[in-house]
């Protein structure tokens, strides 16, 4: 991993953030997304619904697990979401098939600069409708001057 090429400080787009210390190019897997694994069940169980508070260190690996980057997490935990991202999440899925055993790791999709935060798109979907007050409580701030005003995407279908 390249965890040398980024560090975790303060963000104008929301609390911590990760910013590039030297140049990273397109293309290069900057840190791996980690965190204890637990079902989608037993973090709802954990953590009740989330959707309701606009925050979490849950990443959804699939379909029956998340990474919970609240227990073992690393410095992944605090990239932003960005409307216009400079990186992108992308799983491997493991040898064995174990869903449970996947791996998430965040990329460059382009050139970054030392001093950029690094962001991605977070590709949140709710089963709930996507209400004024939904898209408030998941509101972004990322400044993008395309930014959507929301860390919401439409379901598919």
């Amino acid at each position: 991993m390249n965890e040398k090429l980024i560090q975790v400080r303060n963000s104008p787009i929301h609390g911590r953030g990760v910013f590039a210390i030297k140049p990273i190019k397109k293309g290069t897997r900057i840190i791996e997304y980690k965190g204890a694994r637990m079902t989608q069940k037993e973090s709802d169980i954990v953590y009740g619904n989330t959707s309701n508070t606009g925050h979490t260190f849950l990443f959804t690996l699939n379909d029956y697990y998340v990474i919970d980057a609240n227990k073992n997490g690393n410095a992944a935990r605090w990239l932003n979401h960005g409307c216009n991202p400079n990186c992108e999440s992308e799983s491997e899925e493991d040898d064995s098939g174990r869903p449970e055993k996947e791996r998430v790791f965040i990329h460059a999709i382009r050139d970054i600069k030392p001093g950029d935060e690094l962001t991605y798109n977070y590709l949140i979907t709710l089963d709930e409708p996507h209400t004024k007050r939904m898209k408030k409580i998941w509101q972004c701030l990322c400044g993008a001057k395309k930014c959507t005003g929301t860390m919401l995407t439409e379901k598919e279908g």
